[in-house]
């Protein structure tokens, strides 16, 4: 098949986040399964105009801001011409409402919705422009195919009005050759990591507030915050009003294998967010024997299994999150039950599989297309 995806950005792009590890190891299973794939994506600084990488075309123009506002002009000047089979929408951030202007078989990946979790990130204007961009989703998309990584994103889709038989779930999964336990051994002290963007709408600032009830009683815990993002500063800041920024350290960015340690080396990881379309921080700590708390909220619900790889509470509950952390520091034998459980829950995804279930909807698409006409 020859495949064109569209979506904002490429697993390089230093803003890259859940969405792109997906989209690179999905269709990076694909191309090596023979099939020609090109993603069509906005440039960063420093970023070649086309490349092949790892099989993918990657053809870049645009800025983040610009970006979606081009693709339309862009795909009607030159990617209509080329023979695709099927398009891919990945739907993240704003959509590009591509059934208004593709006539090739399409197919849309969409991972979540922000909604008005948007309006913690950003002052109402431009939230307000990101959630009726949304909105529009909702009747541009109705008759689309879609392929989502959660069934939390699922059961949002359908109450939004969509029918359920247009939907396909492949789950996300993680690289096994690149993340599993390999002898490094967990830290002296208890241990407590964040990993992830730091965004205003995850909600690190929980952590930091749960940690410094937890300093009160195990003065010897320390908290790692991986990641970078704009909201760091203002961590820095809570952090020290708190008074535990000196045993908070934040990493910023880190190499494959820096976060390979350092997800072995915690105790627990934590995932505070909102809202995710799956939470795939979890699984990957999963991966290296480390169990994770996360909050109760869409997608997140979907990679923790309460009580066997870790735990869940209310979202936004202080006082959950810090009982839950403060039972797995305290209790060795529950804490390498949920190590156990969390390495076998990780060993079951693997992008083969949501890689195969990807390429059968695409193949099933084009067909029917074909067919049809």
């Amino acid at each position: 098949m020859k495949i064109l995806v569209i979506n904002w950005q490429d697993w390089l792009n230093p803003l890259s986040g859940g969405a792109e590890i997906h989209l690179y190891e999905t269709f990076r299973k694909i191309a090596e399964w023979g099939h020609e794939v090109t993603l069509f994506c906005s440039r960063f600084e420093g970023s070649k105009g086309e490349e092949v990488v790892d099989g993918i075309r990657i053809i870049r123009h645009g800025s983040r801001s610009t970006f979606n506002f081009i693709v339309p002009w862009l795909y009607l000047r030159r990617f209509r011409h080329e023979d695709y089979d099927v398009v891919v929408d990945d739907l993240n951030k704003i959509p590009f409402y591509t059934p208004l202007y593709v006539r090739k078989p399409l197919v849309a990946i969409s991972h979540h919705f922000f909604g008005t979790s948007i309006f913690r990130e950003t002052w109402f204007l431009p939230g307000a422009y990101v959630w009726f961009s949304e909105k529009l989703v909702d009747f541009i998309y109705k008759k689309t195919p879609f392929l989502v990584v959660s069934e939390s994103t699922l059961q949002e889709f359908i109450a939004r009005g969509f029918r359920k038989e247009n939907f396909t779930l492949a789950l996300n999964a993680i690289d096994h050759d690149r993340l599993k336990p390999t002898g490094v051994p967990k830290s002296k002290e208890p241990s407590i990591g964040y990993f992830g963007r730091l965004k205003k709408y995850k909600s690190v600032d929980h952590v930091l507030q749960a940690f410094a009830r937890i300093r009160q009683e195990i003065p010897e815990a320390t908290l790692t915050i991986i990641g970078r993002g704009d909201f760091q500063p203002e961590l820095d800041r809570i952090a020290g009003e708190l008074g535990v920024r000196d045993a908070t350290h934040f990493t910023g960015f880190v190499s494959e294998e820096e976060k390979l340690r350092l997800l072995q080396q915690l105790w627990v990881v934590v995932n505070p967010s909102m809202k995710e379309g799956w939470g795939i921080v979890n699984v990957e700590a999963n991966a290296c024997g480390t169990p994770a708390v996360a909050a109760d909220s869409p997608g997140l619900r979907d990679s923790v299994v309460h009580g066997e790889t870790g735990e869940l509470y209310p979202y936004g509950n202080i006082d959950e999150l810090t009982k839950c952390l403060l039972r797995i520091l305290r209790e060795n034998e529950l804490r390498e039950e949920y190590r156990a459980n969390a390495i076998e829950f990780a060993q079951s995804l693997t992008w083969e599989k949501t890689a195969e279930i990807t390429l059968q909807l695409l193949q099933k698409t084009a067909l029917k297309s074909s067919s049809a006409t």
